[in-house]
Parts: structure tokens; sequence; C-alpha cells
């Protein structure tokens, strides 16, 4: 499939994998969030609004809402609107046609979105997640989570779930971005040039390539505690300090992941409507970078309270002072050049300079957090809350301005200016009334909506802000419909001075973006007619396709779809997307539900152990699980039967999804002519395996972190190695050194074009990967029978689930590996062009480096 449908088709938004329609997809949904998050804001603020609380909400239900109003704000609406905007102009903005790979573009979308639905779903599922958006220990484990004693946590475990997928998506989309930015800048442009809403998106997704990695790696572990009882998060040996170090290594630079598009936004209407160049602006780039780097290194300024001796926190709270002189920088350049500028007081200018504002009462508020003494006494009061609001609405501030900003780019037509700005007026007032008496009553304690009845008069107030703040919002909609109705057609570009590409093309762009090659070379934009050169060729190879490179077969498909000028026509249009991420929902809902199931089977196992090895109480409670050993409820319920099979026919569907993917002819638009710098040599899937591998490391890195700082904690002698065979162990680094020689082999096969050569290769690596797991189930199977599960004690989860992590890492590669030989086998694929295989390889040969480190640290240590 690769025709797309007309707009006005709903066909169209489940099949498209055009970066424009990807970016509006998130735009819209991110808005949807919003509402839905603001909502829940404005019920609880209306639970606040006397002090002891109205009684409209339940302490269960009122934790519910405030967490949950937490998650979708800072997951699914602050990242993802930032990410629409990214996917509809970084292309434009650096000349290129489409995202590097189209389709993983489109798969992230459904992720993020089936992921959404997950988490309001979780709501009737006997409660959503209600500890917290930071999901802090030990009041994450499955004992604490049930909305009331004694009750089901599948809705709690649900929303954990749709956050692991969610960052799923944000995986995907990093890995997207970082490859087609640093392959795909028209000719000409450097990186030092880019326009700088690029260059803050550049610098963001190289912090979610590593940030949300670590945040993988956590809520790995936590949902393998929630469903199959495992105990990183339940114990006394460190947990809560395991989790907060591997929440803040992700959530500081979360801060900065979702201001710094707000921040690159805020760059872009400054030079427009000051109608000057910025001031400082290669200073401004570097400051960036430092932000970007200085933000893996502070994240400990949120863990003041815990047991970290003083000379750390004290090196810590210098580095946070250090992160706010980048900023200082910024936020000058951005005031002197409204000094040396011309200022018009449009509705997108209002909005940044009202964002710019926001952040500084943001930033010296946060000073204070940053000071040891000042933390001990403002920390989980409502000077946070107030201090955290003023930076990340800030962002939003100037997310709203782009909206305003680019909306005649997008849509074509142009708003209402005197509705734009009474949206202003509206939006700002409701912010300030409902956020800076917090910080008068800042000794409130936050998620709590017991309060003395002297701050009554400021809670008040703060809650008429929260719906004039809500208001403000239902203007910008009623702006947006009377423009797409009623709005004047949009020039190409409506701005006087603005500077970057998107605005050189038609409002709205067409499908293919430019007319011909954008060019740089000379200095400024120009659109080249190469004649000759095909527009889809790829690096060395026939044509380009999206996550893999044309067979011979594929070829002469290429060959047909040649215009008179030799240029392949790109596609923009598949099915396998959507069902891919349609088939991942429902496998997740399933292994929501799975945690009975594993109580069920695993029963007499748990009643041995309960209350011995320290083990939390399941998603039941202890008397529910001695009730079905002893006969009175064995049988499994009709509901765990329904997600059993969930469960099951998730997976089935998505092998069958993934399979027809892999099949699908898909020709993705590359460019032939661009600036690759620092990544000349390195083909476009090669880059984007390098770093999604990079990420992975992280995942590993975590993980494996988790153990050393866990046996570390509980004292390295006090753990003895599981395994008890050392030699199954060496066997199998044995078994993995050698599927990497014949991985290499394959690839030679592949460079002489020998079919039988390859296929016995590939062969073989499938069969000594199956030799490797069925040395790793005979381990555990032996382990089970002598009684020693994962939940017997914190030493055997951390096996268990460090070895397990591995050996899934295993399966999808022997997964990936059986395609690969069916390619060969069915139509000689990878005998014209050996890349997939090396890509294949370079997979393969890092899940067998992580097996040469766990060797050691489980087998002999």
């Amino acid at each position: 499939m690769s025709d797309l449908p007309p707009r006005r088709s709903l066909k169209r938004w489940l099949v498209t994998t055009n970066h424009k329609d990807i970016g509006i997809l998130y735009l819209s949904t991110a808005l949807v969030f919003l509402l839905l998050g603001g909502l829940l804001a404005l019920i609880f603020r209306a639970q606040l609004w006397e002090a002891g609380g109205t009684g409209l909400l339940s302490h269960a239900e009122f934790n519910q809402s405030v967490s949950t109003h937490g998650l979708i704000m800072v997951f699914w609406f602050l990242s993802p609107i930032a990410t629409g905007f990214a996917n509809y102009l970084v292309p434009l903005q650096i000349g290129a046609k489409d995202l590097a790979f189209p389709r993983l573009n489109a798969l992230s979308y459904w992720f993020y979105l089936f992921s959404g639905v997950m988490l309001f779903i979780s709501f009737f599922m006997g409660g959503s997640w209600s500890g917290g958006w930071t999901i802090y220990a030990p009041l994450n484990v499955p004992m604490y989570t049930p909305p009331a004693p004694g009750e089901p946590t599948i809705g709690g475990t649900m929303a954990l779930i749709a956050l692991t997928m969610f960052v799923l998506s944000i995986t995907l989309g990093t890995v997207n971005f970082l490859t087609t930015i640093h392959r795909m800048r028209a000719e000409g442009l450097g990186l030092w040039n880019m326009p700088l809403f690029t260059w803050s998106w550049l610098l963001t997704v190289w912090m979610m390539l590593f940030a949300f990695a670590a945040l993988l790696a956590a809520l790995l572990l936590l949902v393998t505690d929630h469903v199959m009882l495992t105990q990183y998060f339940a114990t006394d040996q460190g947990s809560s300090l395991l989790w907060a170090h591997l929440f803040w290594f992700f959530g500081h630079p979360e801060v900065y992941i979702v201001f710094f598009p707000a921040l690159g936004i805020m760059f872009e209407a400054f030079q427009t409507f000051c109608g000057r160049r910025l001031v400082g602006r290669k200073w401004i780039i570097i400051a960036m970078i430092l932000v970007a780097v200085q933000s893996f290194l502070v994240w400990m300024h949120h863990m003041f309270l815990t047991t970290i001796n003083l000379e750390v926190k004290t090196l810590y709270m210098a580095t946070t002072i250090g992160i706010s002189l980048p900023f200082d920088l910024m936020v000058f350049a951005l005031i002197y050049t409204m000094v040396k500028g011309r200022v018009r007081f449009t509705t997108p200018f209002l909005f940044s300079l009202g964002a710019l504002v926001l952040f500084i009462l943001g930033g010296i508020t946060g000073v204070f957090l940053g000071a040891v003494v000042l933390d001990y006494e403002f920390r989980g009061t409502y000077w946070v809350v107030a201090h955290f609001h003023y930076v990340m609405v800030a962002g939003v501030t100037a997310l709203v301005g782009g909206l305003y900003y680019w909306w005649p780019k997008i849509s074509g037509r142009m708003y209402h200016e005197f509705l734009g700005k009474l949206h202003f007026v509206a939006y700002f007032v409701g912010f300030n009334l409902l956020y800076f008496p917090m910080f008068l009553t800042w000794e409130t304690p936050r998620r709590v909506f017991h309060y003395p009845v002297g701050d009554q008069i400021w809670h008040q107030a703060a809650t008429v802000g929260a719906y004039v703040f809500g208001f403000s919002f239902l203007l910008l909609f009623a702006n947006f419909a009377w423009s797409l109705v009623y709005g004047p057609k949009a020039p190409d570009n409506p701005w006087k001075f603005s500077r970057t590409a998107e605005w050189a093309i038609p409002s709205p762009p067409p499908l293919d973006n430019w007319p011909g090659r954008p060019s740089y070379a000379t200095g400024k934009l120009e659109f080249v007619d190469d004649a000759t050169t095909a527009d889809t060729a790829t690096d060395g190879g026939p044509a380009a396709t999206d996550g893999g490179t044309a067979t011979a077969d594929e070829a002469v498909a290429h060959d047909q779809a040649e215009d008179v000028h030799g240029a392949v026509h790109a596609d923009h249009a598949s099915i396998w997307p959507m069902l891919i991420g349609f088939s991942t929902f429902v496998m997740f809902i399933g292994l929501s539900g799975m945690n009975e199931i594993v109580v069920h089977f695993l029963s007499d196992e748990i009643i041995a152990h309960l209350g011995t090895d320290g083990l939390s109480a399941p998603s039941v409670s202890a008397e529910s699980v001695i009730e079905s050993t002893t006969g009175e409820s064995t049988a499994l319920t009709t509901t765990n039967y329904v997600f059993g099979g969930l469960f099951v026919g998730g997976i089935g569907l998505m092998l069958i999804s993934l399979f027809q993917f892999g099949r699908e002819q898909f020709h993705a638009p590359t460019m032939e002519i661009a600036e690759r710098w620092p990544f000349e040599n390195i083909g476009t899937t090669k880059l984007g395996v390098w770093f999604f591998l990079a990420s992975d490391v992280i995942v590993f890195g975590a993980v494996i972190g988790a153990y050393l700082f866990m046996r570390i904690w509980a004292g390295w002698g006090n753990f003895s190695p599981i395994p008890e065979y050392t030699w199954a162990g060496l066997l199998n680094t044995y078994i993995l050194l050698t599927s990497s020689f014949t991985v290499i082999l394959g690839l030679v096969m592949a460079e002489r074009s020998n079919k039988k050569g390859l296929m016995a290769s590939l062969g073989a690596t499938i069969l000594l990967g199956f030799a490797f797991m069925g040395v790793k189930a005979w381990e555990w199977t032996g382990k089970f029978a002598d009684g020693d599960y994962w939940f017997h004690g914190l030493e055997y989860s951390l096996y268990y689930v460090t070895t397990g992590l591995h050996a899934l890492h295993v399966i999808l590669g022997l997964l990936v590996g059986g395609f690969m030989l069916y390619r060969v086998y069915t139509i000689g694929a990878y005998l014209e062009d050996e890349r997939p295989v090396e890509y294949f390889g370079l997979y393969w040969h890092f899940v067998d480096i992580v097996w040469v480190i766990l060797f050691p640290l489980f087998y002999l240590l």
C-alpha cells in the first residue's frame, strides 16, 4: 500500500507515513490529552476549595486524579506536542522530504496513541495509578497500589505498562530524528547553520536517547514486580534509593527535554517579531549544548532528603547552581534581541514573551531548591508545585505560541488576531492566579487536600485561577475553529522577517515538500532540478526501503516505479504500523491482568515464602492467595481467561503484522546529495541501528547497575551465585561467541553472493541461538524443580530478571534471523546488497557482548 488517500478520508490517517500528517496527528492527540489532564486538574482543584476537602472526591480518587494528571501532562502532552512540531517542521527546516524511516515514525505515533488509551482504560480496572507521577518506591509496589485494601491492582499495573509503551514510542522517534538530522540535511546546511528550532530538537532527542532508556529500564523492573512478583522495589535493601537514582537520572533531563523545544520556538518567534537575528546565536547554541550535557549530572539534587552523604549533596548543589548559568546567557540574549529590535506584539510573540517571564520566575524559585538547607524546608510542599509549574508551563506557553506561529503554514488559514490576544490575557492572568498563591501558602503538603483554614483564601484564589486558565484554552480552540471556517487564506509567508525554509513553500506544503532539491550551496536557499538524480537512491545500493534495502526482485519494482527523470516515487502509506501498534496494545492489556494468573499457578510456592523472605503481597491480598490454595477458590475466573487470551492473541497478531511489515515493499525518500557530518561514511540504516544500540546500552547498563547497587547495599559477600553449574554459563558463552563468528561468515557469504553459504551461516546462527536458549531453559527448570523461584529473595529476582532480559533479546534476534533466512530462501535477498546482514550482525554482537558481562557477574563473582 503506497497510495495516500485524500485528507478527508479516515483511511488517510490510519495508513499515512508522511511526516506532516504524523505531525498533525501528534499535535491533535496531544491537545486531546491536554483537555483530559486539565479536566482532572479542575476536578481536584474543586476538591481543594475548602480546607479538609469538599467531599467531591474520596482520598483514593483524589490521589488518582492528581497522579494521573501529572503523568498525562508530563508524558502524554508536553513531549508529544513538541514531537508534533518536530515531525511537521524539522524535515522542512533542513530540506528533507520526510524522516529517514517513515513507517517507524508512524509506528511511534500509534504506540503513543494506544499507550494513552490504555492509561484511561486503567481507571475502569479497579482504579488507575495513585502513587504520584514520580512513582516513588516502596509506594509503587503492588501491596501499596490498590485503590482500597484487598482490591486488585490491574488498573495501577496497566498504567505502568501504558507508560512503558509510551517510552517505546519515544525510543523509536528518537532514533528516527537523530538519523534524519545527521544524515538528511540539504546541501550546504551545516549543523552550525541549522535553524534554532531544529537545533533545540536535535539536543532534545540526544537527551531523550539516554534519559528515556534509563526510565525504560526502571519501568521494566517495576512491571516485573507487579506481574511476576519479583522484589526489586519491595525490599528494605536500598530499593527506594535505587528507584530514585533510576527515575531522576531520567527525570531531571526530562525538564530540559520538555523545555528545549519551547525554547527553540521562542528563538524563532523573537527573531521574526523583533525583526533581527538573535543576539549571540552561536553562544546560545553552545549554552544549550552545555545544558544538555549537564542535565545528566544534577539528578541527585532531587535526593537531598535521602541518606546520601553531605559531601555528595554539596557537589550536586554546585552542579545545580552551575546549570542555571547557561540559561542566564539565553535569557539575556532574548532580552537584548528585543532591545535591539523593532518588536511587533502579535499573538505568537506575546506567548513567547510570556513564556520568558514565567521561566524567569520559575528559574529563580528553582535556585532556592538547589540549596541543600532550603530544600530540606521546601521539599514536598506547594513551593515545589509552584516552581515546577512555572518552569513547565513556561514551556507550554511557548508551545501555544508555536501553534499560533505555524498555524498559517499547517492549515493554510490565518487565525483571528484579536481573539488570540484575548486568549493570551486570559491565559496569563489565569496561570499566575493559579500558581503564584502557592508560593504564599507553600507549607501546604503536595498531593494532600487537608490544609490550614488560614490558607483557604489562597487555595480558593488558585482554584478560580485554574478555571480561568482552563477557559483560556476554549478560546484557543474557538479561534482555530473560526480560522478553518472563516479565516482568510494564508500566504506562503505571513511573517515579514521569518527566516527558515518552511516559509519558502506554499501553505500548507505539498506532499513531497519541495519543487526540486533544496540547496544552500550558494549561501542561500535555492531549488535545484536534478533531472538525472534519483531522490530515493540509497548509499551504494538500489532503492532505499524503510527499515531495509531492496532485493533483486524489489529492484524490478523500483525500476517500474521510476518516472521519466529516473526518480522513484516515494511511498507515503502503510497499514502495518497501525496494526503493530494495535497488537502491542492488545498484548499489553492482557499482560496487565497476568498477575493473578501467575499467582494461581504458583500459589503453593508463594504461600511457602510469604513473610519469610521479604516478599511483598501481590496484587491480590495474602488472604486471597491462601484461599486459592485451600480449594475454596482454585479455578481461574472468566476475567483471567480474557486477559490471558488478549495476551496470547496480541502476540500472535503482532508477529503477523511484523512479518508483513518486513515483507512490504516501501520506498522511503532519501537524499543522494546531503550534508552528513559527522556521519558521512555511515549509511542511514546503519546509523539508525547504532543509535538504537546506544539506547539499549543504557537499558542494560541501568539493569546491571541495579544488580550491582543492590548487591553492594546488601553486602557483596552475602550474595552467592544463583546458578549451581558454572560450566553451563561457560558453555553458553562459547555458544554465543561461536554464533558471532557464524554471523560474520554469513556477511562474507552475502558479499560473495553465495546463497547456500548465506543460508548455512544464518541457519547455524539460529541453531546456536536455540542451543543457548536450551541451556538457559535447562538451568531455569532445574532451579524451579528445586523450588528456587524468582520471588524467593532479592538475589533470585536479580538473577532471573537480568538474565531474562538478555534472553528476550536473544529471542528477538532469533525472530529477525529466522525472517532473514526466509527471505534468502524465497527471493534470494541480501545477495546484491549485504548490508541488512551487517545490521543484524551488529545487534547480535551486542547481545553477545552483554552476555560476556553477565557471565562473570552471576556465575563467578
